[in-house]
């Protein structure tokens, strides 16, 4: 039976939120926040551990998102919001009701398995969690199979990451390394690694991505680090016709990853 919870002033729902605020509480505690029925959902058919489950039945039931079932195997801890305490707790409106606080997990670049021609997207110093998030979907979306995260500056289980990954980040393997790290690893496996780029470059969709395929990007306003640029089997760039000379990363993501696509699809 679910515990009431009635007061911000609860220990328990003050932990939620102080979790929900915190980069450093989540990594020191080995959990993080999840907000949303199809997150959550994705989340545990991925195998992660609930630690606490907080619903407000007067939305979860109107969106037919009651905490039925799969959505809560594992969970000892279930907690009751009243509608205005939810709206508290919640990162955004529209999340059906339902919250909860799960165990974390860290995937190392050793213990990745990849297949014989994998597309793997790599990000270096991404910093705004939405757009982690958004390539993390596109990612899914184009059937990747790896994001690798270089040097992050943003927390990988940020509520709004998850949010605006859809609960990509559960359905993609996600590692979180150097790019020291990553170069190595790539090269040891022989995946050819294309560098998105303005300097040096030819058009994307004049390079082969049919073979072992990395796509690398770096941040809108830096761009890649010279290691990348040195590491690259070959620099690729996105035309401009416009007066902007460079598109949002998960955009760019986006074209790239599906000119993959395309390519694998047409062989």
């Amino acid at each position: 039976m679910a515990e009431l919870l009635t007061s911000t002033s609860n220990p328990k729902l003050k932990r939620l939120l102080a979790l929900r605020e915190k980069s450093r509480m989540r990594r020191e505690e080995g959990v993080f926040v999840v907000e949303g029925r199809r997150e959550l959902e994705r989340c545990v058919a991925a195998g992660f551990e609930l630690e606490s489950l907080f619903v407000c039945p007067e939305i979860a039931d109107c969106c037919g998102a009651a905490p039925e079932g799969r959505a809560t195997r594992g969970s000892r801890n279930v907690f009751e919001l009243s509608k205005d305490l939810y709206a508290k707790a919640a990162c955004r409106e529209g999340t059906e009701g339902v919250l909860a606080i799960v165990r974390s997990r860290e995937l190392k670049l050793q213990d990745m398995e990849v297949g014989k021609s994998p597309l793997i997207m790599v990000l270096e110093s991404v910093e705004k969690p939405g757009n982690l998030g958004a390539v993390l979907r596109s990612a899914d979306a184009a059937g990747a199979d790896a994001v690798i995260v270089c040097d992050p500056l943003t927390d990988l289980w940020n509520p709004n990451l998850i949010r605006a990954s859809v609960g990509a980040v559960f359905t993609v393997p996600v590692v979180c390394c150097s790019s020291e790290e990553a170069i190595a690893w790539l090269k040891d496996k022989d995946i050819r690694i294309l560098t998105a780029q303005l300097q040096d470059s030819s058009l994307y969709y004049d390079r082969d991505m049919t073979g072992p395929t990395a796509i690398v990007m770096g941040t809108e306003a830096t761009g890649l680090t010279d290691a990348w640029r040195k590491a690259a089997d070959a620099h690729i760039r996105i035309p401009m016709l416009g007066v902007g000379d460079s598109l949002n990363v998960s955009v760019s993501a986006a074209i790239l990853l599906y000119e993959a696509v395309r390519q694998r699809h047409l062989r």
